[in-house]
């Protein structure tokens, strides 16, 4: 098909009927009804791009397109916002065809259709590596940031540690059919982007940061923007029977992977009130940085993580 064509076959895919659109794909950009009542809004842009974030060899062209929504979506409801709508722009190499755009659609469409949003709009280029960037804007009363964590706050997550980073190990050693396995690769070929749970936190959450890092690198920008020292409890990170399970089968630490794995997109709030949900992972104290306390006593840990340009 010819651009014509495919943008036509995307309209159909993507279609919605979700309320607050007035004009979806098909213009030069789409045209939205106001806020829906929200005093705020909340807008990302997420990029997937292809040897960064993912192998095909991995994923189906399904997949690549659900995680590309969800990974997008994720930062909206860290924000204790609802996704709205979306706008997704694809550069597509030679060697993606008709078939494989239309998948990778209908794994965007179903993504936005899990988190209640519409796709309205994007844009279609040629380009060297399949890459694909999607922007979603949405809607609050109250946005929560970065920036509001206290002393004297308890550190809660929702979601799974570990789990994606243990998965994305078993593909890159061939060991993605190991029963013990399963759930992690999973988890990283189709995260969810958690988006109930966010607005739950909503209410009571002085500040929240999704873990698509690694929590480390996550909570550490949590910790310095908020001004505050986060302290983990190494017991609740190891809580997790699956991650305990594919520790053991990959022969990894399952506090490493908990800490310093990516791509779980779970939810990491600073509240002093319990969350619905929500299971305690630490707390928050006067000081800089972050710490983790064991059996054995408490040490300083680095914020590391995923780093796009980490030695550069």
């Amino acid at each position: 098909m010819d651009e014509k064509g495919r943008v036509a076959m995307l309209a159909r895919v993507l279609a919605s009927h979700t309320a607050g659109v007035r004009t979806g794909i098909g213009d030069d950009a789409a045209v939205l009804e106001g806020t829906r009542g929200h005093s705020q809004l909340v807008w990302t842009v997420d990029e997937q791009v292809e040897g960064s974030h993912f192998r095909r060899d991995f994923l189906s062209w399904q997949d690549i397109g659900w995680r590309s929504f969800m990974a997008a979506a994720s930062d909206v409801a860290a924000m204790g916002a609802q996704p709205w709508c979306g706008l997704c722009a694809l550069a597509l190499p030679d060697d993606v065809g008709d078939v494989e755009l239309e998948e990778i659609a209908r794994g965007q469409s179903e993504a936005a259709a899990r988190v209640g949003a519409a796709i309205v709009g994007g844009n279609l280029a040629r380009g060297p590596a399949l890459s694909i960037a999607t922007t979603v804007l949405g809607t609050c009363d109250r946005a929560v940031l970065r920036s509001g964590a206290r002393p004297g706050d308890t550190l809660w997550t929702a979601g799974r540690l570990g789990l994606a980073a243990a998965g994305l190990l078993a593909l890159e050693r061939g060991i993605a059919e190991d029963p013990r396995l399963r759930k992690a690769v999973a988890s990283w070929r189709t995260p969810r982007a958690l988006v109930a749970e966010g607005l739950d936190m909503g209410a009571v959450a002085h500040a929240a940061v999704d873990a698509s890092d690694g929590l480390a690198r996550d909570a550490g920008h949590l910790a310095e923007a908020s001004g505050v020292r986060i302290v983990f409890d190494e017991r609740a990170l190891l809580g997790d029977p699956a991650l305990s399970e594919a520790a053991v089968a990959l022969g990894e630490d399952a506090l490493d992977l908990a800490l310093y794995g990516g791509e779980d997109y779970a939810l990491i709030v600073a509240s002093e009130e319990p969350i619905d949900g929500f299971r305690c992972i630490g707390e928050i104290v006067q000081g800089r940085g972050l710490s983790l306390r064991a059996a054995n006593g408490e040490r300083t840990i680095e914020p590391r993580g995923f780093d796009h340009f980490a030695g550069r």
